[in-house]
C-alpha cells in the first residue's frame, strides 16, 4: 500500500471551494486577482468567504491542493497570517476599490447579502417585479445595492412619480442597519437564502444616485433631474455636480481621450459630436491627427440632420465605455464629480 503524502488526510475532508481557496492564496495576489477579474460577483464572494474562514492550512495541505490541479509548488509557507490583509488588497486589485468595498466587509466581517447578490443576476425587469408593491424604502435599498447600469434599467419600469421617490430616497441613504437588512432578507424569503449582517452597511448616497442618473436614457433623466429640483434645488445640484455627461469629456486628459477614441466607432463618433458641444468637438479634433479631424469635420456636414433620441443614445454608448475604462483603469474622468489628482 503506498504511503500517503503529508497533508493526505487533511486535504479528502476539504471541499473543492476550500481547494478553490487554498490554491488561490497560494498564486500570490496578483496572479490571484487576474483569475478572480474572470469570475462573477457570486463566484468572488463565495471564495472569498472561504479564504476568509480558512485556518490552521499547513504546507502539506497546500502541496496535496497543487498536486490535485496539476501544478508544482515547491515551498509555500502556512496560510492564514496575515489573511485579512491579503484577501482585501487581493479583492481591490481585482474588482477595484469601490466594487471590492462593500464585498470585503461582508466578507470579513462574516455578513451575508445573498439574497441582494441574487438580485444582480436576475435581469432588471423581474428585480422591478419584484419590489413593485414594496415600501419605497425597501424599493430604495434593492435599487443603490445594484451596479448602477442594472439600477437604471429596473427604474425604467416604475412610473415617473415612483422613479423620483425612489432616487431621492437613495440620494439621502448613507448606510443600512441589521434591521433593514433582515426586513429586505424577510421580503426575499422564499426565493433566497437569507442572513443578516452584524455592521451596518454603507450604501445609497448622492454618488450612487448621480451614477444611476447616468445610465438612464436622456429624458428620463432631464424629467427626474428638474422633478428633483422642484423638491429639493441643493440636492439636485449635488447630484448634478457628480454626475458625468459627454459636455464632461472635454475635462478629460488628452491620453484618455485618445484611449477612448480607440474604442468608439467611427458612426458613433459622428452621432454623438452631431448634438456635443463645441469644446467637446475641438477637443476631439485636437487629439486626431489634422487628417483624420479634416476628415471627420467632413463627415459631420455630410451626415445631415439626425434624430435627437440617435444622438442621445450615441453620446450614451460613448460614456458607457468610458465608465467602463475609468473602471479598469485605463482612463481618468474628469468633470465636476472627477476624483481630484495630485
Amino acid at each position: 500500500m503506498s504511503e500517503n503524502k503529508p497533508g493526505q488526510d487533511k486535504l479528502a475532508n476539504l471541499s473543492s471551494v476550500e481547494k478553490a481557496a487554498i490554491l488561490l492564496m497560494s498564486l500570490g495576489e496578483d496572479n490571484a486577482a487576474e483569475v478572480l477579474k474572470h469570475m462573477g460577483p457570486k463566484e468572488v464572494q463565495r471564495i472569498g468567504s472561504t479564504m476568509a474562514g480558512l485556518q490552521d492550512i499547513d504546507k502539506g495541505q497546500v502541496e496535496g491542493v497543487m498536486d490535485e490541479f496539476m501544478t508544482v509548488i515547491r515551498t509555500q509557507t502556512s496560510l492564514g497570517v496575515g489573511a485579512d490583509g491579503y484577501i482585501r488588497k487581493m479583492l481591490n486589485n481585482a474588482l477595484g476599490e469601490d466594487k471590492a468595498s462593500s464585498l470585503v466587509d461582508r466578507i470579513l466581517t462574516g455578513g451575508n447579502t445573498a439574497g441582494l447578490d441574487t438580485l444582480k443576476w436576475m435581469d432588471a425587469r423581474s428585480v422591478s417585479d419584484i419590489i413593485r408593491f414594496e415600501h419605497p424604502q425597501i424599493q430604495a435599498i434593492v435599487i443603490a445595492y445594484l451596479d448602477s447600469d442594472q439600477a437604471a434599467e429596473a427604474l425604467s419600469y416604475f412610473d415617473d412619480r415612483v422613479r423620483l421617490d425612489i432616487l431621492m430616497r437613495i440620494a439621502a441613504l448613507e448606510s443600512v442597519q441589521p434591521q433593514a437588512m433582515q426586513e429586505l432578507n424577510d421580503i426575499l424569503e422564499k426565493q433566497f437564502a437569507k442572513q443578516t449582517s452584524s455592521a451596518s452597511t454603507d450604501l445609497g448616497g448622492t454618488k450612487c444616485a448621480a451614477d444611476i442618473m447616468n445610465f438612464l436614457d436622456t429624458s428620463t433623466e432631464s424629467q427626474i433631474m428638474e422633478a428633483i429640483k422642484e423638491t429639493d434645488e441643493d440636492l439636485a445640484q449635488s447630484i448634478q455636480d457628480l454626475m458625468f455627461v459627454f459636455d464632461n469629456l472635454a475635462d478629460v486628459d488628452d491620453r484618455g481621450i485618445q484611449a477612448l477614441m480607440r474604442e468608439v466607432s467611427s458612426e458613433s463618433l459622428i452621432l454623438a459630436l452631431k448634438g456635443a458641444d463645441e469644446v467637446v468637438k475641438e477637443k476631439i479634433f485636437g487629439n486626431m491627427s489634422k487628417r483624420a479631424a479634416e476628415l471627420l469635420r467632413d463627415d459631420l456636414e455630410a451626415k445631415g440632420p439626425v434624430k435627437v433620441s440617435e444622438v442621445e443614445g450615441a453620446q450614451k454608448e460613448i460614456l458607457a465605455i468610458a465608465r467602463r475604462m475609468a473602471e479598469a483603469g485605463e482612463i481618468v474622468l474628469g468633470g465636476k464629480g472627477g476624483e481630484e489628482m495630485i
